[in-house]
């Protein structure tokens, strides 16, 4: 690839970083991208993955020719692979869910990242499939979450494609759109933290109405 990053994602180790990752799947970019999101999107093993940051440089990439597809064609495949992962995840919660929770901690599994992601989904319900594609690790345990539930299939499908939808075009053109300023190619480790707490805005938005209405409803009980 001829595109470099002239600034890393310090946070992340060297083979985790999106530049790195995509330099080295060479010729068959675009299939590990697939597997990739599919994996983070599905599969529970998949909760270190990079999903936002290495969408944001897919597109940067295809849109500078480093990534030897349309920024379309690598929107429209990684919305699929995303919400495969979705369905799958849904299963093995529905299917295996509640053998493989019930088990302690180990080193790649821990039960705090079920309980967070538990209680997340009953804060939003719903709306927490949108929302949880925004949030790292939440949105890879959400899905199983959802089967172990036992939520509404319809409406889960429904509301993972959307989400999908968002989460992936809405990074990749943002990738596209903005890989090509200077600024933003030196900066990617700022740009994704910006992203980031954007996303999470509607989440802080829901949090607040939600403690304003519990508060409203306590003082109505209990006037004095």
């Amino acid at each position: 690839m001829t595109v470099a990053l002239t600034q890393n994602l310090a946070l992340l180790p060297d083979w985790l970083k999106p530049e790195n990752i995509l330099d080295g799947l060479g010729p068959y970019v675009l299939l590990g991208l697939c597997l990739i999101i599919f994996a983070e999107c599905g599969l529970l093993l998949g909760f270190f993955l990079p999903g936002d940051s290495l969408l944001f440089t897919a597109g940067l990439f295809a849109s500078t020719g480093a990534i030897d597809t349309p920024v379309w064609l690598v929107a429209v495949t990684l919305t699929v692979c995303a919400f495969l992962g979705n369905v799958v995840g849904y299963w093995i919660g529905y299917k295996v869910g509640p053998k493989m929770f019930s088990k302690p901690d180990s080193k790649l599994f821990k039960r705090e990242y079920v309980d967070k992601t538990h209680e997340f989904f009953e804060k939003y319900g719903a709306r927490a499939i949108i929302l949880a594609r925004f949030v790292p690790i939440v949105r890879t345990f959400i899905t199983a979450v959802a089967g172990v539930g036992q939520m509404d299939r319809r409406k889960y499908f429904t509301y993972s494609a959307i989400g999908g939808v968002a989460w992936v075009v809405g990074l990749v053109v943002l990738g596209a759109l903005l890989g090509n300023i200077e600024w933003v190619r030196t900066n990617i480790e700022t740009v994704i933290i910006i992203i980031v707490l954007v996303s999470i805005i509607p989440i802080v938005i829901e949090y607040v109405k939600a403690r304003r209405e519990r508060k409203s409803a306590q003082q109505q009980q209990d006037p004095a």
